[in-house]
């Protein structure tokens, strides 16, 4: 199987991540069983500098009881999520022979303008683009200054500062499948110091920002079935479980109560209960009460 250089990079980095701890002689044994071919310890020493030097990420040798290679426990948020998604594609190409039986979910807007985006955001580029809103027919041209990208719910989102409207900051929220044109100019700007994506979004539950909205301790009672659900996929990077027994669990997050996160809560149906705020919990009531007189 013949390999580029990235693939042969990330085969190490997804092995090394998988197993945790593992010795170089089981390195060259597992790259054996899937590649029918040697890997030299100074081949091996070759990637490990390039995985560092070209994607941020440290391969560490602990030398107590053998030596053994792992990776860097500091790993940040975007390593951890590139390391995982490095996981599945090697192992969806592994069984390529499947792809009728793999069904998958597509993220159709990182397939056409992500690229650019970020490409403008390393470069410090002006973007020229073209958006149309859900619910207009009107189609809008303006220059954008991009800050950041955001994944949420298989859509990509972009945050930037565009050149339109009065007043304010101009930063705004942009759905890569709503625009349909992006123009990478040679107009440069510089990332704001006091721009950082972590604040910018905290206590926000996906992309809609309503700082009326401030964040609340929300506690919500699950019930047994669904919390196994919300423990391995929570709701919210703050969720806490503060309280758990035989057919309920305590749940509580530090969040803002925005329109999509009552969504989401509406989502669970009937295995949810809102504990606090009260204002909260009267809203998911009414908003029940409303879909029994539509739908009964």
């Amino acid at each position: 199987m013949a390999l580029n250089q990235y693939t042969k990079y990330f085969w190490l980095i997804r092995t090394i991540y998988e197993a945790k701890r593992i010795t170089l002689k089981e390195i060259q044994q597992r790259y054996f069983d899937r590649f029918q071919d040697t890997l030299p310890r100074r081949t091996f020493c070759d990637w490990k500098d390039a995985v560092e030097d070209m994607l941020d990420i440290n391969i560490e040798c602990a030398t107590k009881g053998g030596y053994t290679y792992y990776l860097d426990n500091d790993m940040d948020e975007f390593h951890r999520w590139l390391l995982d998604a490095m996981s599945v594609n090697d192992t969806l190409l592994d069984n390529k022979s499947l792809s009728d039986r793999i069904l998958l979910e597509d993220i159709p807007s990182s397939q056409t303008f992500l690229a650019t985006i970020l490409q403008a955001m390393k470069e410090g580029k002006v973007l020229e683009v073209t958006h149309k809103g859900f619910g207009s027919d009107d189609e809008k041209s303006f220059s954008l200054k991009p800050y950041c990208v955001k994944l949420f719910k298989q859509r990509w989102y972009v945050v930037g500062k565009n050149d339109y409207g009065t007043g304010g900051d101009n930063i705004r929220i942009y759905s890569l499948d709503r625009i349909i044109g992006i123009n990478l100019t040679n107009k440069k700007f510089t990332h704001p110091k006091d721009f950082d994506p972590k604040v910018y979004f905290r206590g926000s539950f996906g992309v809609i920002l309503d700082y009326d909205y401030k964040i609340e301790t929300v506690r919500l009672k699950v019930d047994a079935s669904q919390a196994n659900y919300l423990r391995s996929l929570p709701l919210h990077p703050s969720q806490e479980e503060a309280e758990r027994y035989d057919d309920y669990s305590i749940f509580t997050l530090r969040v803002r109560p925005t329109y999509d996160f009552i969504q989401e809560l509406l989502r669970n149906g009937d295995t949810l209960e809102v504990v606090a705020p009260e204002w909260l919990r009267n809203t998911l009531a009414e908003k029940a009460r409303k879909m029994w007189e539509r739908n009964k």
